[in-house]
């Protein structure tokens, strides 16, 4: 389920925040430049990551005021109002005192604040920032094209903010080769902020300047960096210098946007440093996306044709499940006598692919129906377990012939994909715990609903994304799926910082 969003007010503006686990420390996350908290929960990799925090700590995190689901605002904040915003939130969720993790951008405020209100700040872990993001006389200003270098690239492309190029270019560079993945993280540069909002943001950035506080920082602080990132090393390396008693850890990486990589190290250091432990999340429990089909009236046609015409033709409708399964990214786990289990990684390509399915057996003479929901999973081997399963089992024996139903959880995460729906009542679903709101797919209004690997650049380049008409005051409609990239064989998706 996607985290219920609140609101905390500063003066008339009202700041959007999540809370979400049962940890111990209290943890809020500073973002960055952008950020959509609706559009990270919806992206596996992202939802990780963030599920992976919440094991060891209670998760606060905000959109910005200009940003995500926040109030617009005329102009960029400050560091000053961004430190105001943490106030705001912190006491909207009544916490006293927190550990603060200022990731990008966000490292700024997080620095003010720990050195303003020690008495609130447990410890500080600054994550991909700086202290201050261009060269002068005393800071990288040797001939060093550290700085100088980064924004050079970063204003070039700051021009085609909506076309992708920031966030594939610069923050997820390992992702930029799959093709259409320029088309998505357009959509989700739109859906972020505004060009203008997003140019103010970072224009913003250039005159941070948050050096002269660093000295005065006395709890226990944590940088982190990257070797190959889009933030240079050095900056992190010069935040641990000036802190007094700050721990650097460098990891190897490339991706500013850590979800896209190997994060598990970083969060796992993060944790060593806020409990002292490291408990590494249960790797046989992970989010996905469950499919379940099922032959309409099987047992009549099985009685009027024979069993021997009734087993090849089974056979044949395995082939064709299993090759549109294939086709958008899913794996099937196995067959279930009349039907197909299967696993996806995002909900929009497992819905897509039920309709895909449900025309593509047509010509065999027999009717499907399917059903889809979103949860954490237990792996068993290569079989899946778990409350998210039989979920997903119990919807598809709500499903009429040739029909996809899905739960309110998939119908959330794939808002402003392009799927529409049409609501098919409140049920008891047989074995589950409380009442579950279903939704049949209606139609697919992308323009084009084929499965990204069969989108080559060319015509990703020419093809309108689903958010292309996104206006600024739309921030609240979360783009679901992300951007896929191949990683260790599997499929992984990514989302803007």
């Amino acid at each position: 389920m996607v985290p219920e969003t609140r609101y905390a007010k500063k003066g008339d503006i009202s700041i959007a925040y999540q809370v979400v686990g049962e940890g111990p420390i209290d943890l809020i996350l500073s973002s960055g430049i952008v950020s959509h908290m609706a559009l990270m929960w919806s992206d596996p990799q992202a939802n990780a990551m963030l599920r992976r925090l919440t094991s060891f700590s209670r998760l606060i995190m905000f959109d910005k005021p200009g940003t995500g689901l926040s109030d617009p605002v005329a102009g960029p904040p400050s560091v000053e109002q961004r430190v105001e915003d943490i106030v705001a939130v912190m006491d909207a969720v009544s916490v006293e005192h927190a550990a603060l993790l200022g990731y990008s951008e966000g490292g700024s405020p997080s620095i003010m604040f720990a050195a303003t209100y020690p008495e609130r700040c447990d410890a500080l872990i600054l994550l991909e920032t700086a202290a201050k993001w261009v060269s002068a006389p005393d800071y990288f200003g040797d001939g060093s094209t550290v700085l100088d270098a980064l924004w050079k690239v970063f204003s070039e492309g700051w021009e085609h903010w909506g076309d992708g190029h920031v966030i594939g270019g610069l923050w997820a560079p390992s992702a930029i080769s799959v093709p259409g993945s320029l088309q998505v993280f357009g959509s989700a540069e739109r859906i972020c902020a505004s060009p203008g909002m997003a140019e103010a943001v970072l224009r913003a950035c250039t005159q941070i300047d948050v050096r002269a506080a660093l000295p005065g920082i006395s709890v226990p602080t944590l940088v982190v960096s990257q070797e190959d990132s889009f933030v240079p090393v050095e900056l992190g390396r010069y935040l641990a210098k000036e802190i007094p008693g700050a721990v650097l850890a460098v990891f190897p990486g490339e991706n500013h946007l850590l979800w896209v990589g190997d994060w598990e190290p970083i969060v796992d250091e993060i944790e060593q440093f806020l409990t002292g432990a490291r408990h590494s999340s249960d790797p046989d429990r992970a989010l996905a996306t469950i499919l379940f089909t099922d032959i309409v009236s099987s047992t009549e046609r099985a009685s009027t044709i024979g069993d021997e015409r009734w087993h090849a033709l089974v056979e044949r409708h395995d082939e064709v499940i299993r090759t549109e399964i294939e086709r958008y990214g899913g794996r099937p786990i196995k067959t279930l006598g009349d039907g197909f289990l299967a696993v996806f990684e995002g909900p929009a390509k497992a819905v897509r692919c039920a309709r895909a399915l449900t025309d593509a057996v047509k010509p065999l003479g027999i009717e499907v129906r399917a059903g889809v929901h979103t949860g954490e999973c237990e792996r068993r081997g290569e079989d899946l377990a778990g409350i998210a399963v039989n979920v997903a089992a119990r919807i598809v024996a709500c499903a009429e012939a040739g029909e996809v139903l899905v739960s309110s959880t998939v119908r959330e995460l794939v808002l402003g994909s392009g799927l529409e729906f049409v609501e098919r009542g409140t049920h008891t679903l047989k074995g589950v715990p409380d009442e579950w709101h279903l939704f049949a797919v209606t139609r697919d209004g992308r323009t084009d609903a084929r499965p990204v690997s069969e989108v080559t650049p060319e015509i990703a380049a020419l093809t309108p994304g689903p958010m292309e008409t996104l206006r600024p005051r739309d921030g609240d409609v979360p783009l679901s799926g992300g951007v896929s990239r191949h990683r260790a064989g599997q499929l992984v998706q990514v989302m803007p910082q």
